[in-house]
């Protein structure tokens, strides 16, 4: 019996407030509305809390803020403080850089499966068609239509099949695809209990795989994942990574090693902490 909404949305962010308001606005025209939105903020400014407070006002929506203090990149805390806070028991990930066409939702929780996980994708756009885009260009759901992208110069290519509404060109992509169907937190969901069931993720990482490790980890105990990202669409606004770091990079490559080599399932550094 479903006790809570049918979904939990959690978007995480920090100190992109301008695109984190245009992310909102796309799941104002979400075709299913009975979901909650709970925003993962790793430390943002007074600025982030302004953008989703007014959000809060205009939406009907229920939107909770979990916000801890800047400390450098600890997005898998603030990750697991946002797991805690929901109140579905299916969850999607995604970023504050990350607009959702109006079926994302419906997508995700249509092919949802007990003892699955959906792995997404998105895509990119470059920096000049992220800079023209606002809330009339997404309501209009131009920025998910290849012919608006080329006509604004986005380039042409292959990846702009992830833009398809054709659902017999996007089940035999998907099916079709190299990409291994993985935990990625711009665009995946599960079962709350999945997740709960390995302690979430691992506070100890940095950026740089630490979405994949909790998957790995949920793989490990029992939890497939199926590919559909050429179904649950979202468009990547382009931004800078200045959190990235190579010593943390390798430290996470070295721990998603050991998760795989020792079929490990649990992580005593994730939500609950041993006393």
């Amino acid at each position: 019996m479903q006790l809570g909404p049918k979904a939990t949305v959690i978007i995480s962010t920090y100190n992109q407030p301008k695109w984190l308001e245009l992310v909102l606005h796309s799941y104002n025209l979400q075709t299913i509305k009975d979901f909650e939105i709970v925003i993962a903020d790793d430390g943002s400014t007074d600025n982030t809390k302004q953008v989703i407070d007014d959000f809060k006002i205009s939406s009907q929506l229920k939107v909770t803020h979990v916000w801890q203090e800047d400390d450098g990149f600890q997005k898998t805390k603030i990750l697991n403080k946002a797991i805690v806070a929901s109140n579905s028991d299916y969850i999607i990930f995604t970023d504050g850089d990350c607009i959702a066409r109006n079926d994302f939702i419906e997508t995700h929780l249509r092919l949802r499966k007990e003892n699955s996980a959906l792995s997404g994708g998105y895509y990119k756009l470059t920096e000049t068609i992220s800079n023209i885009i606002d809330k009339d260009i997404i309501t209009a759901q131009k920025c998910f239509d290849k012919t608006w992208l080329i006509k604004n110069r986005q380039p042409k290519s292959f990846k702009m099949n992830k833009l398809s509404k054709s659902s017999f060109k996007t089940n035999l992509l998907n099916k079709i695809t190299t990409t291994k169907a993985t935990f990625d937190g711009m665009n995946v969901s599960c079962w709350k209990t999945d997740i709960l069931a390995v302690n979430g993720f691992d506070e100890r990482m940095k950026y740089g795989g630490e979405d994949r490790e909790v998957g790995e980890r949920m793989m490990n105990n029992g939890i497939k994942f199926k590919q559909i990202r050429y179904s649950a669409i979202c468009v990547h606004l382009h931004h800078e990574r200045p959190y990235k770091q190579e010593e943390a990079e390798f430290f996470n490559r070295q721990l998603r090693t050991a998760t795989k080599r020792n079929n490990t399932v649990w992580s005593t550094f994730g939500i609950k902490k041993d006393d």
